[in-house]
C-alpha cells in the first residue's frame, strides 16, 4: 500500500524535532503542518494540540518525527526520536531524516502496534503552504460530464486544501515567540502584519456605519409611499437610469452589510461588487472631467438641435416619398395621403416642442452630466433615456403603425375562418365549427377586400417604421450590453487571477523530483490555476436587463403579426 505524506517545502531547512498535522485514513495520507523544535515538554504539545483541534476542528496531532543533522549522524538523536513514537502514540508513527546537504531524504514509518506490520511504499509530496492555504480549489464545472474518478480526485485534493486552510491558527506562533512551544510553518520568521492595515480596518468602522445609516435612509426613501403615486411610479418603471440606481444601491447595501461572509463565493461576490463599483466611479468621474473640460457640454447642446433638425428633415422626405410612388408600388391613395400627413403633423410637433426645449437644453446637459460622478453605468443609462426621449416620435409611429397593422392581419384572419365556416371561441381558446347566413358572408366579404387592398400600404408604413424602430433598439441596447459588461464583469477575481493565479485553484499537478531505488519518491506538488473563462463563468455577477431574451422564432413572429417588441413593460426582470 502507498503511503503519501505531504511535507511543507518551508520546512526542509527547518531543525529537528516532531512533525504536526491530520492524519486523513481514507486516503492513506499524511498533511504536515508544522515542525515543533527541540526542547519542548510532551504535556505542553498535548494540550497545544487540542487547544488547536477545538478551534479548528481538525484532528491535528504528532504523526512522527523530523531530524535535520547536517553533521554525521548521531545514533541518540535518532533513537531519542524513535522513543517518542511510544509517548505520542500514532500508527503509523512517520520517520523523515535529512543528512547534510544530500538533496535524498530517507522516510519510513514505525508501526509498533501492529502484529503483521506490512512495508508501505512512500511517496513524499512537497507543496507550497502558504499558497495552499490561501488558494480556494474550485470543483470542476462540467460536472454532468465528468467522470467518478474525476470527482473522486477532487473530494481527495479538497481534504488536503482544507486541512491547510483551516489550520491558520496553528501559523500564529512562531519562533520568535516567547511561549514554551518553538514551530517552524511558512510564517516562522514573524507573523505578518501591517499597523497601516489594522489603523485602516479601525478607522473603516465609523465610516461604514455613516455609510449604513444614509443607505438605510435612502432605501427607506426608495419604499416610501410617495414613489408609488402614479407620476413617480411611472418614470421609476420606465427609465433605466431609476433601475441602474436601484441595483447599485443594493451592491452597497452588499458591501457595507455587517453580516460576515459565510464561504469563499460570498466573500467573492463582495469584492468583485465593491472592485466594480471601484472601477465604475473612477470612469464616470473621468468622463466627468471630461466633459466639463473646454466647454464640451456648451459644444454638444449647440450640437444637438442642429441634429434633432436634420433627423425630422430626413423624416419629412421620407414621408413624402412613401406618399408618392415609393420604388414604383401603387398605393390606396386616400389612405397614403391620411397617414403620411398624420405623420407629418407628429414631425411638426416634436420639432416645436424640441425648438421650445433648446434654451434649456445646455443647463439640462449641465445637471446631467454631474451624474456621471454616480458611476459610467448610471451615465450610460442617461444616455439611453435621452436617445428614448429624441426618438420619442419615431416610437409612436412605430406604435401607431404596428396596431394598424396588427389590426388588419387579426381581421383578415377571422375573415379568413369566416369563409371556411370557422370561429374563435374566446371560451376554450380553440376554433370551432360554425354555420353562417348569406348576408354574414356578404359583409364579410365586402371587409376581407376592404382590409386585403388596403394592407399593402399600411403594411409599407409598419415595415419603414419598424426598421427605424429597430435601429434605435439596437443602438440602446448596445448601450445597455456595455452597462451589463460593466455590471457582471467579475474584475477582482481576474485581476486575482492575472497577480496571484494560484489563489484560484482548478487542481494540481506533480513534478518528480528525485527518485532512487530505495529512497522514498519525492514529487512537487504545484497549483493549476482557473481559466479565465471558468473565472468568469464561476464569479459573473448577476445584472438587471432592460430587455427581455426573445428567441429569432418569437422576434420574427411578434414582426409578422404586428405585436410591439421590446415594449417598456418588460423592464426590471433580473437575468443571471
Amino acid at each position: 500500500m502507498v503511503l503519501k505524506v505531504f511535507f511543507p517545502s518551508c520546512c526542509s531547512s527547518a531543525e529537528s524535532g516532531i512533525l504536526i498535522g491530520r492524519w486523513i485514513s481514507e486516503q492513506n495520507s499524511a498533511v504536515i503542518l508544522a515542525v515543533v523544535h527541540f526542547p519542548f515538554i510532551p504535556v505542553q504539545v498535548k494540550q497545544y494540540l487540542s487547544e488547536v483541534q477545538r478551534v479548528t476542528k481538525v484532528s491535528v496531532s504528532v504523526l512522527g518525527s523530523w531530524n535535520n543533522s547536517k553533521q554525521e549522524k548521531e545514533e541518540s538523536l535518532s533513537e531519542f526520536l524513535e522513543d517518542l513514537g511510544t509517548i505520542f502514540s500514532h500508527e503509523p508513527w512517520i520517520q523523515i531524516s535529512k543528512e547534510g546537504d544530500s538533496k535524498f531524504w530517507s522516510c519510513s514509518t514505525l508501526q509498533k502496534h501492529s502484529n503483521n506490520p506490512k512495508e508501505e511504499e512512500i511517496i513524499l509530496v512537497y507543496y507550497d503552504q502558504r499558497k495552499v492555504m490561501l488558494s480556494h480549489l474550485h470543483p470542476p464545472l462540467d460536472t454532468a460530464t465528468s467522470t467518478d474518478h474525476k470527482a473522486d480526485d477532487a473530494s481527495k485534493l479538497s481534504a488536503i486544501f482544507d486541512t491547510v486552510a483551516k489550520s491558520r491558527i496553528l501559523f500564529m506562533t512562531d519562533r520568535y515567540d516567547d511561549g514554551p512551544i518553538k514551530l517552524t510553518h511558512w510564517q516562522s520568521d514573524g507573523v505578518e502584519a501591517s499597523i497601516i492595515v489594522e489603523l485602516m480596518k479601525q478607522a473603516s468602522v465609523p465610516v461604514c456605519m455613516l455609510l449604513t445609516f444614509l443607505l438605510s435612509l435612502i432605501s427607506g426613501i426608495c419604499r416610501s409611499r410617495v414613489l408609488k403615486f402614479w407620476p413617480l411610479s411611472f418614470l421609476w418603471s420606465k427609465l433605466s437610469t431609476c433601475e441602474q440606481l436601484g441595483h447599485r444601491l443594493q451592491h452597497l447595501q452588499v458591501i457595507i452589510s455587517n453580516k460576515k461572509a459565510q464561504n469563499q463565493t460570498q466573500l467573492m461576490r463582495k469584492a468583485n461588487i465593491f472592485v466594480s463599483l471601484l472601477i465604475d466611479v473612477a470612469l464616470g468621474i473621468l468622463l466627468m472631467s471630461w466633459l466639463y473640460r473646454k466647454n464640451r457640454i456648451g459644444h454638444l447642446a449647440d450640437t444637438l438641435i442642429p441634429v434633432a433638425d436634420h433627423v425630422a428633415e430626413e423624416l419629412q422626405d421620407l414621408l413624402q416619398w412613401l406618399m408618392g410612388a415609393p420604388a414604383g408600388l401603387k398605393m390606396n391613395r386616400a389612405l397614403d395621403q391620411v397617414l403620411g400627413r398624420f405623420f407629418l403633423y407628429h414631425i411638426h410637433l416634436w420639432i416645436s416642442y424640441i425648438h421650445l426645449m433648446s434654451p434649456f437644453i445646455e443647463m439640462i446637459l449641465w445637471y446631467v452630466g454631474l451624474s456621471a460622478c454616480l458611476g459610467l453605468t448610471v451615465a450610460l443609462c442617461i444616455l439611453s433615456d435621452i436617445i428614448a426621449l429624441l426618438t420619442f416620435h419615431i416610437y409612436c409611429f412605430y406604435v401607431y403603425g404596428a396596431r394598424l397593422y396588427c389590426l388588419k392581419i387579426y381581421g383578415l384572419s377571422s375573415l379568413w375562418r369566416l369563409f371556411r365556416g370557422k370561429k374563435w371561441n374566446v371560451l376554450r381558446q380553440r376554433v370551432d365549427s360554425c354555420s353562417y347566413d348569406l348576408d354574414q358572408l356578404f359583409i364579410g366579404t365586402l371587409l376581407f377586400t376592404i382590409l386585403l387592398f388596403l394592407l399593402p400600404t399600411t403594411a409599407l408604413y409598419y415595415l419603414v417604421f419598424t426598421l427605424l424602430r429597430l435601429l434605435v433598439v439596437i443602438v440602446q441596447g448596445l448601450i445597455h450590453l456595455l452597462v451589463d459588461l460593466i455590471d457582471s464583469l467579475p474584475l477582482y477575481s481576474i485581476i486575482l487571477r492575472l497577480c496571484r493565479s494560484y489563489r484560484l485553484a482548478a487542481g494540481v499537478k506533480f513534478r518528480v523530483l528525485e527518485q532512487q531505488d530505495g529512497k522514498p519518491l519525492r514529487l512537487l506538488m504545484q497549483i493549476n490555476p482557473l481559466s479565465y473563462s471558468s473565472v468568469v463563468q464561476t464569479y459573473r455577477l448577476p445584472t438587471y436587463s432592460c430587455y427581455p431574451k426573445d428567441s429569432w422564432t418569437s422576434l420574427c413572429k411578434k414582426l409578422f403579426l404586428g405585436e410591439l417588441i421590446y415594449p417598456w413593460k418588460h423592464k426590471g426582470e433580473k437575468q443571471d
